[in-house]
């Protein structure tokens, strides 16, 4: 009997043990009873009705990463390009995961790739190739609400490449070169435009402080000889007034006339002229001067002396 018991305990824990289940975190479990819907696991441990409940889908709520291969693609002025695309979602409802579509991955990728056909299709190349912003949110808006009734969350849809044709190619790559070659023209021709003006600028202004320094220097040397000439009469009328307030006469400073007309004439090919009235006053004084004897430096000479002759008479 008690073998029997042992067996059936051993019976027990061998059914109940498989039934107790541990959810991890950011999963899942959809449990069906009897082949019905009966409710949503979420994290921590469960235990499951042997032979009536079983898991119908493990699912996880953390963001995936669906990467679609290359799809043609034809735009509106009928280029074909391959482009592949980058969709991240999270499944936000495991029940509707479960029972909404048969496989939502698959059906997702399918969707994303027609709504890429509808959405390049009504664009040409250039607006393709420039329009990558446009087109992943034209995409992630569609493809989230096409997909709330698989539980499926779309938070973002990237075109990872876009390859055009190898015709196409080439010409864009021609079409870049001749661009950049524009460009550079470009910058060269300013550059050498920028270049000419500055040495235009420079020359100007070399010219204008030329011209500034040359008036400057003319203007010092005349302010210069201006003031040499001033101290030059100055000095002859402080001389003048010097011998007025010695008392010298009016013979002196007529001398003093001529003095300077002698220092006016030191010079090849000049010619003095006195007038008649200065002639007079120098005879006048001369002849003054011989008269009176005044203004003579001459010492006077002295007598010859008398020799006494003998008498022969008287001296005998």
């Amino acid at each position: 009997m008690a073998g029997f018991i042992v067996f059936l305990v051993v019976i027990a824990v061998l059914i109940l043990l498989p039934n107790i289940k541990i959810v991890p975190q950011a999963n899942e479990f959809v449990i069906e009873s009897l082949g019905k819907y009966k409710c949503t696991w979420g994290a921590g441990i469960h235990f499951k009705v042997p032979f009536i409940e079983r898991i119908v889908k493990r699912v996880t709520l953390k963001e995936q990463v669906l990467d679609s291969p290359p799809q043609p693609v034809i735009t509106k002025d009928n280029v074909t390009m391959q482009i592949d695309t980058v969709i991240y979602y999270a499944v936000y409802d495991a029940n509707l995961y479960a029972y909404g579509a048969v496989n939502p991955i698959s059906a997702l990728a399918n969707l994303a790739a027609t709504t890429l056909r509808n959405i390049v299709g009504e664009l040409e190349l250039d607006g393709t190739l420039t329009s990558r912003d446009t087109i992943n949110a034209k995409m992630t808006t569609i493809l989230d609400e096409a997909t709330d009734k698989w539980g499926i969350k779309v938070n973002r849809v990237e075109l990872k490449n876009i390859i055009p044709p190898q015709e196409i190619q080439k010409s864009m790559e021609k079409q870049m070169k001749a661009e950049r070659d524009r460009r550079e023209t470009l910058l060269q021709a300013e550059g050498h435009k920028a270049a000419a003006i500055t040495r235009a600028e420079g020359d100007k202004q070399a010219m204008i402080l030329a011209a500034e320094g040359e008036r400057d220097a003319r203007i010092a040397r005349a302010e210069g000889e201006a003031k040499a000439i001033f101290l030059k009469k100055k000095a002859e009328a402080d001389g003048l007034a010097a011998l007025k307030e010695a008392g010298a006469d009016q013979a002196v400073l007529e001398l003093k006339k001529y003095e300077a007309l002698v220092a006016m004439s030191d010079g090849k090919a000049a010619k003095i002229i006195v007038p008649t009235d200065a002639v007079e006053m120098t005879k006048s004084n001369v002849v003054f001067s011989e008269t009176t004897g005044l203004g003579d430096t001459t010492a006077p000479g002295k007598d010859a002396p008398v020799v006494k002759k003998e008498d022969p008479c008287c001296d005998k």
